[in-house]
């Protein structure tokens, strides 16, 4: 197969210990962990795809198998989930085209997001590696606000330039705009969805670089290629008629459980 998703999933999370085992209720009040829910996530892609979940943990790896998931063990140094994907690709030893990292606390990840992420990065020989970015709407924004008045991280926003090339990733909302949005109106705020495309050269490369300030200060292991001059493609993605939640905090889990229930996924 030509590309591999990797699920990384760890268990000592600093927010959410043992985020990925929590459980949560789709539609019909069918309960499942997290990480079968992102699992799930990733069969539902389309084309020829292995998919692995990636983890130092025993009690995760354990679970993974129990619903039929290829589990790789990796090393507790790994610092993000990016070098996990590496320490995977490296395990494996298969040569793949392209190697996607489907983060294990984003279950409501749709699979058009991988798909379009996949052909972005083989049309664009370019750029090192793609991610998806999604316009945040009023209601988005105005949460997203919200939270960090809170001290809480609602998600990450992205900007970037000509030819979609990342300019800045940040927990902050970027760009500051001061204007009030109404909830179904378009912001000029994108908020950028945890999943990535790379080249497996350039995955290799990155184990092999040092954190630099910006990744260790915003926590944004995607900062590491912008800090080494990689070029990182934003590709635009739409998700009408759903919403988009990560797993970050214990708050999450009632709007994650209110989005399965309204499209109806068990």
């Amino acid at each position: 197969m030509s590309t591999l998703i990797v699920i990384p999933a760890r268990y000592a999370s600093t927010r959410y210990p043992g985020k990925p085992l929590v459980e949560i209720a789709g539609a019909g009040g069918v309960k499942k962990s997290l990480i079968q829910r992102s699992w799930e996530a990733a069969q539902a892609v389309s084309g020829e795809a292995r998919v692995v979940v990636a983890t130092d943990d025993t009690r995760i790896s354990d679970a993974a198998k129990g619903f039929g998931a290829e589990v790789v063990m990796t090393s507790e140094a790994c610092v993000n989930g990016t070098e996990r994907c590496a320490e995977v690709v490296d395990t494996l030893g298969d040569e793949f085209e392209l190697v996607v990292n489907l983060q294990g606390d984003a279950p409501l990840t749709p699979p058009w997001f991988v798909e379009a992420l996949v052909k972005g990065l083989r049309e664009a020989p370019e750029f090192d590696l793609a991610t998806p970015v999604l316009r945040c709407d009023g209601a988005t924004l105005a949460s997203f606000r919200k939270d960090r008045a809170a001290g809480r991280v609602g998600g990450t926003t992205a900007i970037f330039g000509a030819g979609n090339r990342a300019m800045y990733f940040s927990k902050e909302v970027i760009p500051f705009c001061a204007e009030d949005f109404a909830p179904e109106a378009e912001t000029p705020v994108f908020h950028h969805v945890g999943c990535y495309a790379y080249r497996p050269d350039t995955l290799r490369a990155y184990a092999k670089w040092p954190q630099g300030p910006l990744e260790q200060l915003e926590g944004l292991e995607q900062l590491r290629f912008l800090e080494n001059a990689r070029p990182v493609l934003c590709v635009q993605v739409e998700a009408p008629g759903r919403v988009f939640w990560e797993l970050n905090n214990p708050t999450d889990l009632p709007l994650i459980e209110a989005a399965l229930a309204a499209i109806g996924q068990e």
